[in-house]
């Protein structure tokens, strides 16, 4: 009789109840990836579409993603903002190509079926047929009701102006589903000050999506992977620190506070660092505290399963994850900064942006090792990964020495794919 294969294992399998042994398997197959869609990103679940500052005017739409599937966030005659799936009711086609824009109706090129922004249908090309020679040729049936072909229409919430939307009807309010700790540190960042868009960064990056939520829930690798962090005093591993989850721990905040510059040999093993290393450019660090930080210079949120909400000193941005199959993921940042701020406030937000991004001085890092990452993984299944830097449970921390947060993270996609 033929054992069955530990190479590559028929089936995902964790070594234990914990979960600081990641199966590399939880990154692969496309059966289970649709599962995850469906569980976390279409059931139960508010996902990240945009901010309101992308559409400021009545009739201002942009197109935008949950899951894999295509949304559109319009803003009404009346002000209101709704969101609408990118499909036509008639033929299924994804209508609208553009990502941004300004429109009176939706119009889907096919068969010119036309929708309010609100997504109601509104006109039917031929809906009572064609007169020819004295008679009706065609039309729609005596029963169709144009009221019950809209777009389909997902539930939306806005706080500080930030739009999410569920195709979930029923998904419990927002505040709820982010937990009164990380709602906290949201509101910090979008403390109802009115958003301003500087500009956006777009990447494919060739891994599975959660890695991203992994890497933003990491501390371990910044001061190591990020020489750039370590020279400059940005993120180090003394930096004074805080791990926060919410009570699931699916969402989670990385609080640091900007160390000294130089020593860094003291605290971590970077072979690649530069303790000389100098700016050419000094304005990179030209870093201005402000107010509503309260203390930390960098706070990063994740909010599980679709967004990263960052503020590295005076750079502020969301970044958010598309998934395109299994094995990679859309990664979308949109920098922005507050209206009133100043021109140097803006500048100086503009140049610290050059951190994040595709090319970003930082950023570029984390794309290279997701994709060799996801490599590993699909060449060999039956292994695993390891999260156990300090210890083997979940739990808050003070420090940055530990990867609990990912530990949460698959305490929650344990719980909710196996139910």
């Amino acid at each position: 009789m033929t054992e069955p294969s530990t190479v590559f294992p028929p089936a995902l399998r964790w070594e234990d109840g914990r979960t600081s042994r990641i199966p590399f398997m939880a990154y692969t197959g496309q059966e289970q990836h649709q599962r995850e869609l469906e569980r976390f990103f279409y059931r139960a679940h508010w996902c990240y579409v945009g901010l309101e500052a992308e559409i400021p005017q009545p009739g201002d739409f942009k197109r935008s993603v949950i899951g894999e599937r295509s949304v559109i966030m319009t803003r009404a005659a009346d002000g209101a903002v709704h969101v609408v799936e990118n499909v036509c009711a008639h033929r299924g086609m994804r209508f609208c190509r553009a990502r941004h824009g300004n429109a009176a109706q939706f119009v889907c090129p096919y068969h010119q079926w036309s929708y309010t922004l609100e997504g109601d249908l509104q006109g039917v090309p031929f809906r009572r047929g064609v007169k020819q020679d004295g008679k009706v040729n065609g039309g729609m049936p005596a029963d169709f009701n144009i009221a019950e072909h809209g777009l389909n229409k997902l539930k939306v919430a806005v706080r500080g102006g930030v739009v999410f939307a569920s195709f979930d009807h029923d998904v419990e309010p927002l505040e709820d589903f982010m937990g009164p700790v990380i709602l906290g540190y949201f509101d910090r960042l979008f403390n109802g000050r009115r958003l301003k868009i500087l500009g956006y960064n777009r990447q494919r990056i060739p891994g599975n999506w959660k890695l991203m939520q992994e890497n933003i829930k990491d501390p371990y690798h910044p001061g190591l992977l990020h020489t750039w962090f370590v020279t400059f005093g940005l993120w180090r591993a003394d930096n004074k620190s805080e791990l926060k989850m919410d009570a699931h721990g699916r969402h989670a905040a990385m609080i640091s506070t900007r160390g000294s510059a130089g020593r860094a040999a003291q605290v971590t093993q970077v072979s690649s660092f530069k303790e000389s290393l100098q700016l050419k450019d000094p304005r990179f660090l030209d870093i201005v505290p402000e107010p509503w930080w309260g203390g930390p210079t960098a706070v990063m949120m994740t909010l599980f399963p679709s967004v990263v909400l960052q503020q590295q000193v005076n750079s502020v941005s969301t970044r958010h994850i598309q998934p395109v199959g299994h094995g990679a993921f859309d990664f979308v940042w949109t920098h922005f900064g507050f209206e009133d701020d100043t021109e140097d406030m803006t500048q100086r937000r503009l140049r610290q942006a050059n951190l994040f991004g595709p090319a970003g001085f930082v950023s570029a890092d984390d794309g290279e090792v997701i994709e060799f990452s996801q490599q590993s993984f699909e060449s060999r299944p039956g292994h695993r990964a390891l999260a156990e830097l300090g210890g083997r449970e979940v739990g808050d921390a003070d420090h940055m020495v530990t990867e609990t947060l990912i530990r949460g993270m698959y305490r929650y996609w344990r719980a909710v794919m196996e139910a």
